[in-house]
């Protein structure tokens, strides 16, 4: 079993190859909050609903000073696909050895149908300005995580709303 991080460690530094091609790493980040989430696959069902739920909340999370970078094991040509089918906006990042899921404590034993597999281990680590996770949830769940990291962050959807009680 991989070890999990937790709020206060150094987040591990990566670089890995986004799904137009690039390069990018996590210090590329210093400075900007980003959330960093893992998923076993793209163009799955659970998969689809969460990467739609944080590109329809990018902007929200970007007005709040969070960045959004989701990072499967699929290759960056699958990723492209996945992109243009699902009109997404956020970042996707290719981590095909799994080293990546690995550091983050995104990979390893799971259970799935009463079994136990290896796997990706469905998770999301937020990572502070200075490059420290902040918070760190495992085996979250594809639909509803969204909404439930925004209150977990205390981000509140109507804080940004004209007009809200000013």
């Amino acid at each position: 079993m991989t070890e999990r991080l937790s709020p206060g460690d150094t987040a591990p530094e990566f670089t890995l190859t986004s799904d137009t091609g690039e390069d990018v790493a996590l210090s590329d980040f210093l400075g900007r909050k980003v959330i960093v989430y893992f998923y076993p696959a793209a163009m799955t069902p659970g998969c689809t609903k969460q990467a739609c739920d944080f590109t329809d909340s990018l902007d929200s999370l970007q007005a709040q000073g969070y960045e959004v970078v989701g990072i499967s094991p699929d290759k960056p040509e699958k990723l492209a696909k996945f992109r243009e089918r699902d009109g997404l906006t956020i970042t996707l990042l290719s981590d095909p050895d799994k080293a990546v899921l690995a550091d983050y404590g995104a990979f390893g034993e799971k259970k799935l149908y009463g079994k136990t597999v290896e796997g990706v281990i469905r998770s999301t680590v937020v990572v502070d300005e200075d490059g420290k996770v902040f918070l760190a949830q495992y085996n979250v769940k594809a639909t509803g995580h969204v909404a439930k990291l925004r209150k977990d962050l205390k981000l509140n959807l109507a804080d940004e709303q004209p007009g809200n009680g000013a």
